[in-house]
């Protein structure tokens, strides 16, 4: 599938960066010097000059809880025009993944990014497929360029929370 735009981000969906579990965040072949955070927490990722770059090769491998379900929308990428992200396999709910298996399993979706996708405008997803997401793989699989070195300004994620019933705040009820 090539990427969607989402022309606008529907009213009723939200950035979902509150909601992520920064305990479990990982990012599998990221440079020391420009790590995941530069590109996915708030006040990093709006500075062009912060940057989540690759280390070995130009594959990324993004594994990101939440503190909650979600409901996925969107994904909006931002990088450079050569060294931006082309190719974007997202799984839903699959933990533990690694370079070895991530080819072992069908992707929820896959984006194909233009040069143009890479100014930051949402791509809608597969919407059916991101319905109770409790986590979100992102495997970049090559750059625009093919060079050995990808480069991400930003990674935003658009949805809304999925009501759900706190079982621990559930009472028994006694009988009379």
């Amino acid at each position: 599938m090539s990427a969607e735009s989402a022309s606008a981000i529907p009213r009723s969906q939200v950035d979902l960066l509150d909601f992520v579990d920064w305990s479990g965040v990982e990012c599998l072949n990221q440079s020391s010097n420009h790590s995941l955070s530069n590109a996915l927490k708030q006040g990093y990722r709006e500075d062009d000059g912060l940057i989540l770059e690759s280390d070995a090769d130009e594959q990324l491998l993004i594994y990101i809880p939440f503190t909650q379900v979600i409901k996925l929308h969107s994904i909006a990428v931002k990088g450079p025009e050569e060294e931006g992200p082309r190719t974007i396999k997202l799984f839903s709910n699959r933990e533990h993944m690694g370079f070895s298996n991530v080819n072992d399993f069908p992707p929820s979706d896959i984006a194909v990014l233009s040069p143009d996708d890479l100014q930051g405008k949402p791509i809608a997803l597969k919407y059916v497929k991101f319905q109770n997401v409790r986590s979100l793989t992102i495997f970049i699989e090559e750059n625009q360029s093919g060079s050995e070195i990808t480069k991400v300004q930003k990674i935003a994620l658009y949805g809304t929370t999925v009501e759900t019933t706190d079982m621990k705040g559930l009472k028994k009820i006694e009988e009379h």
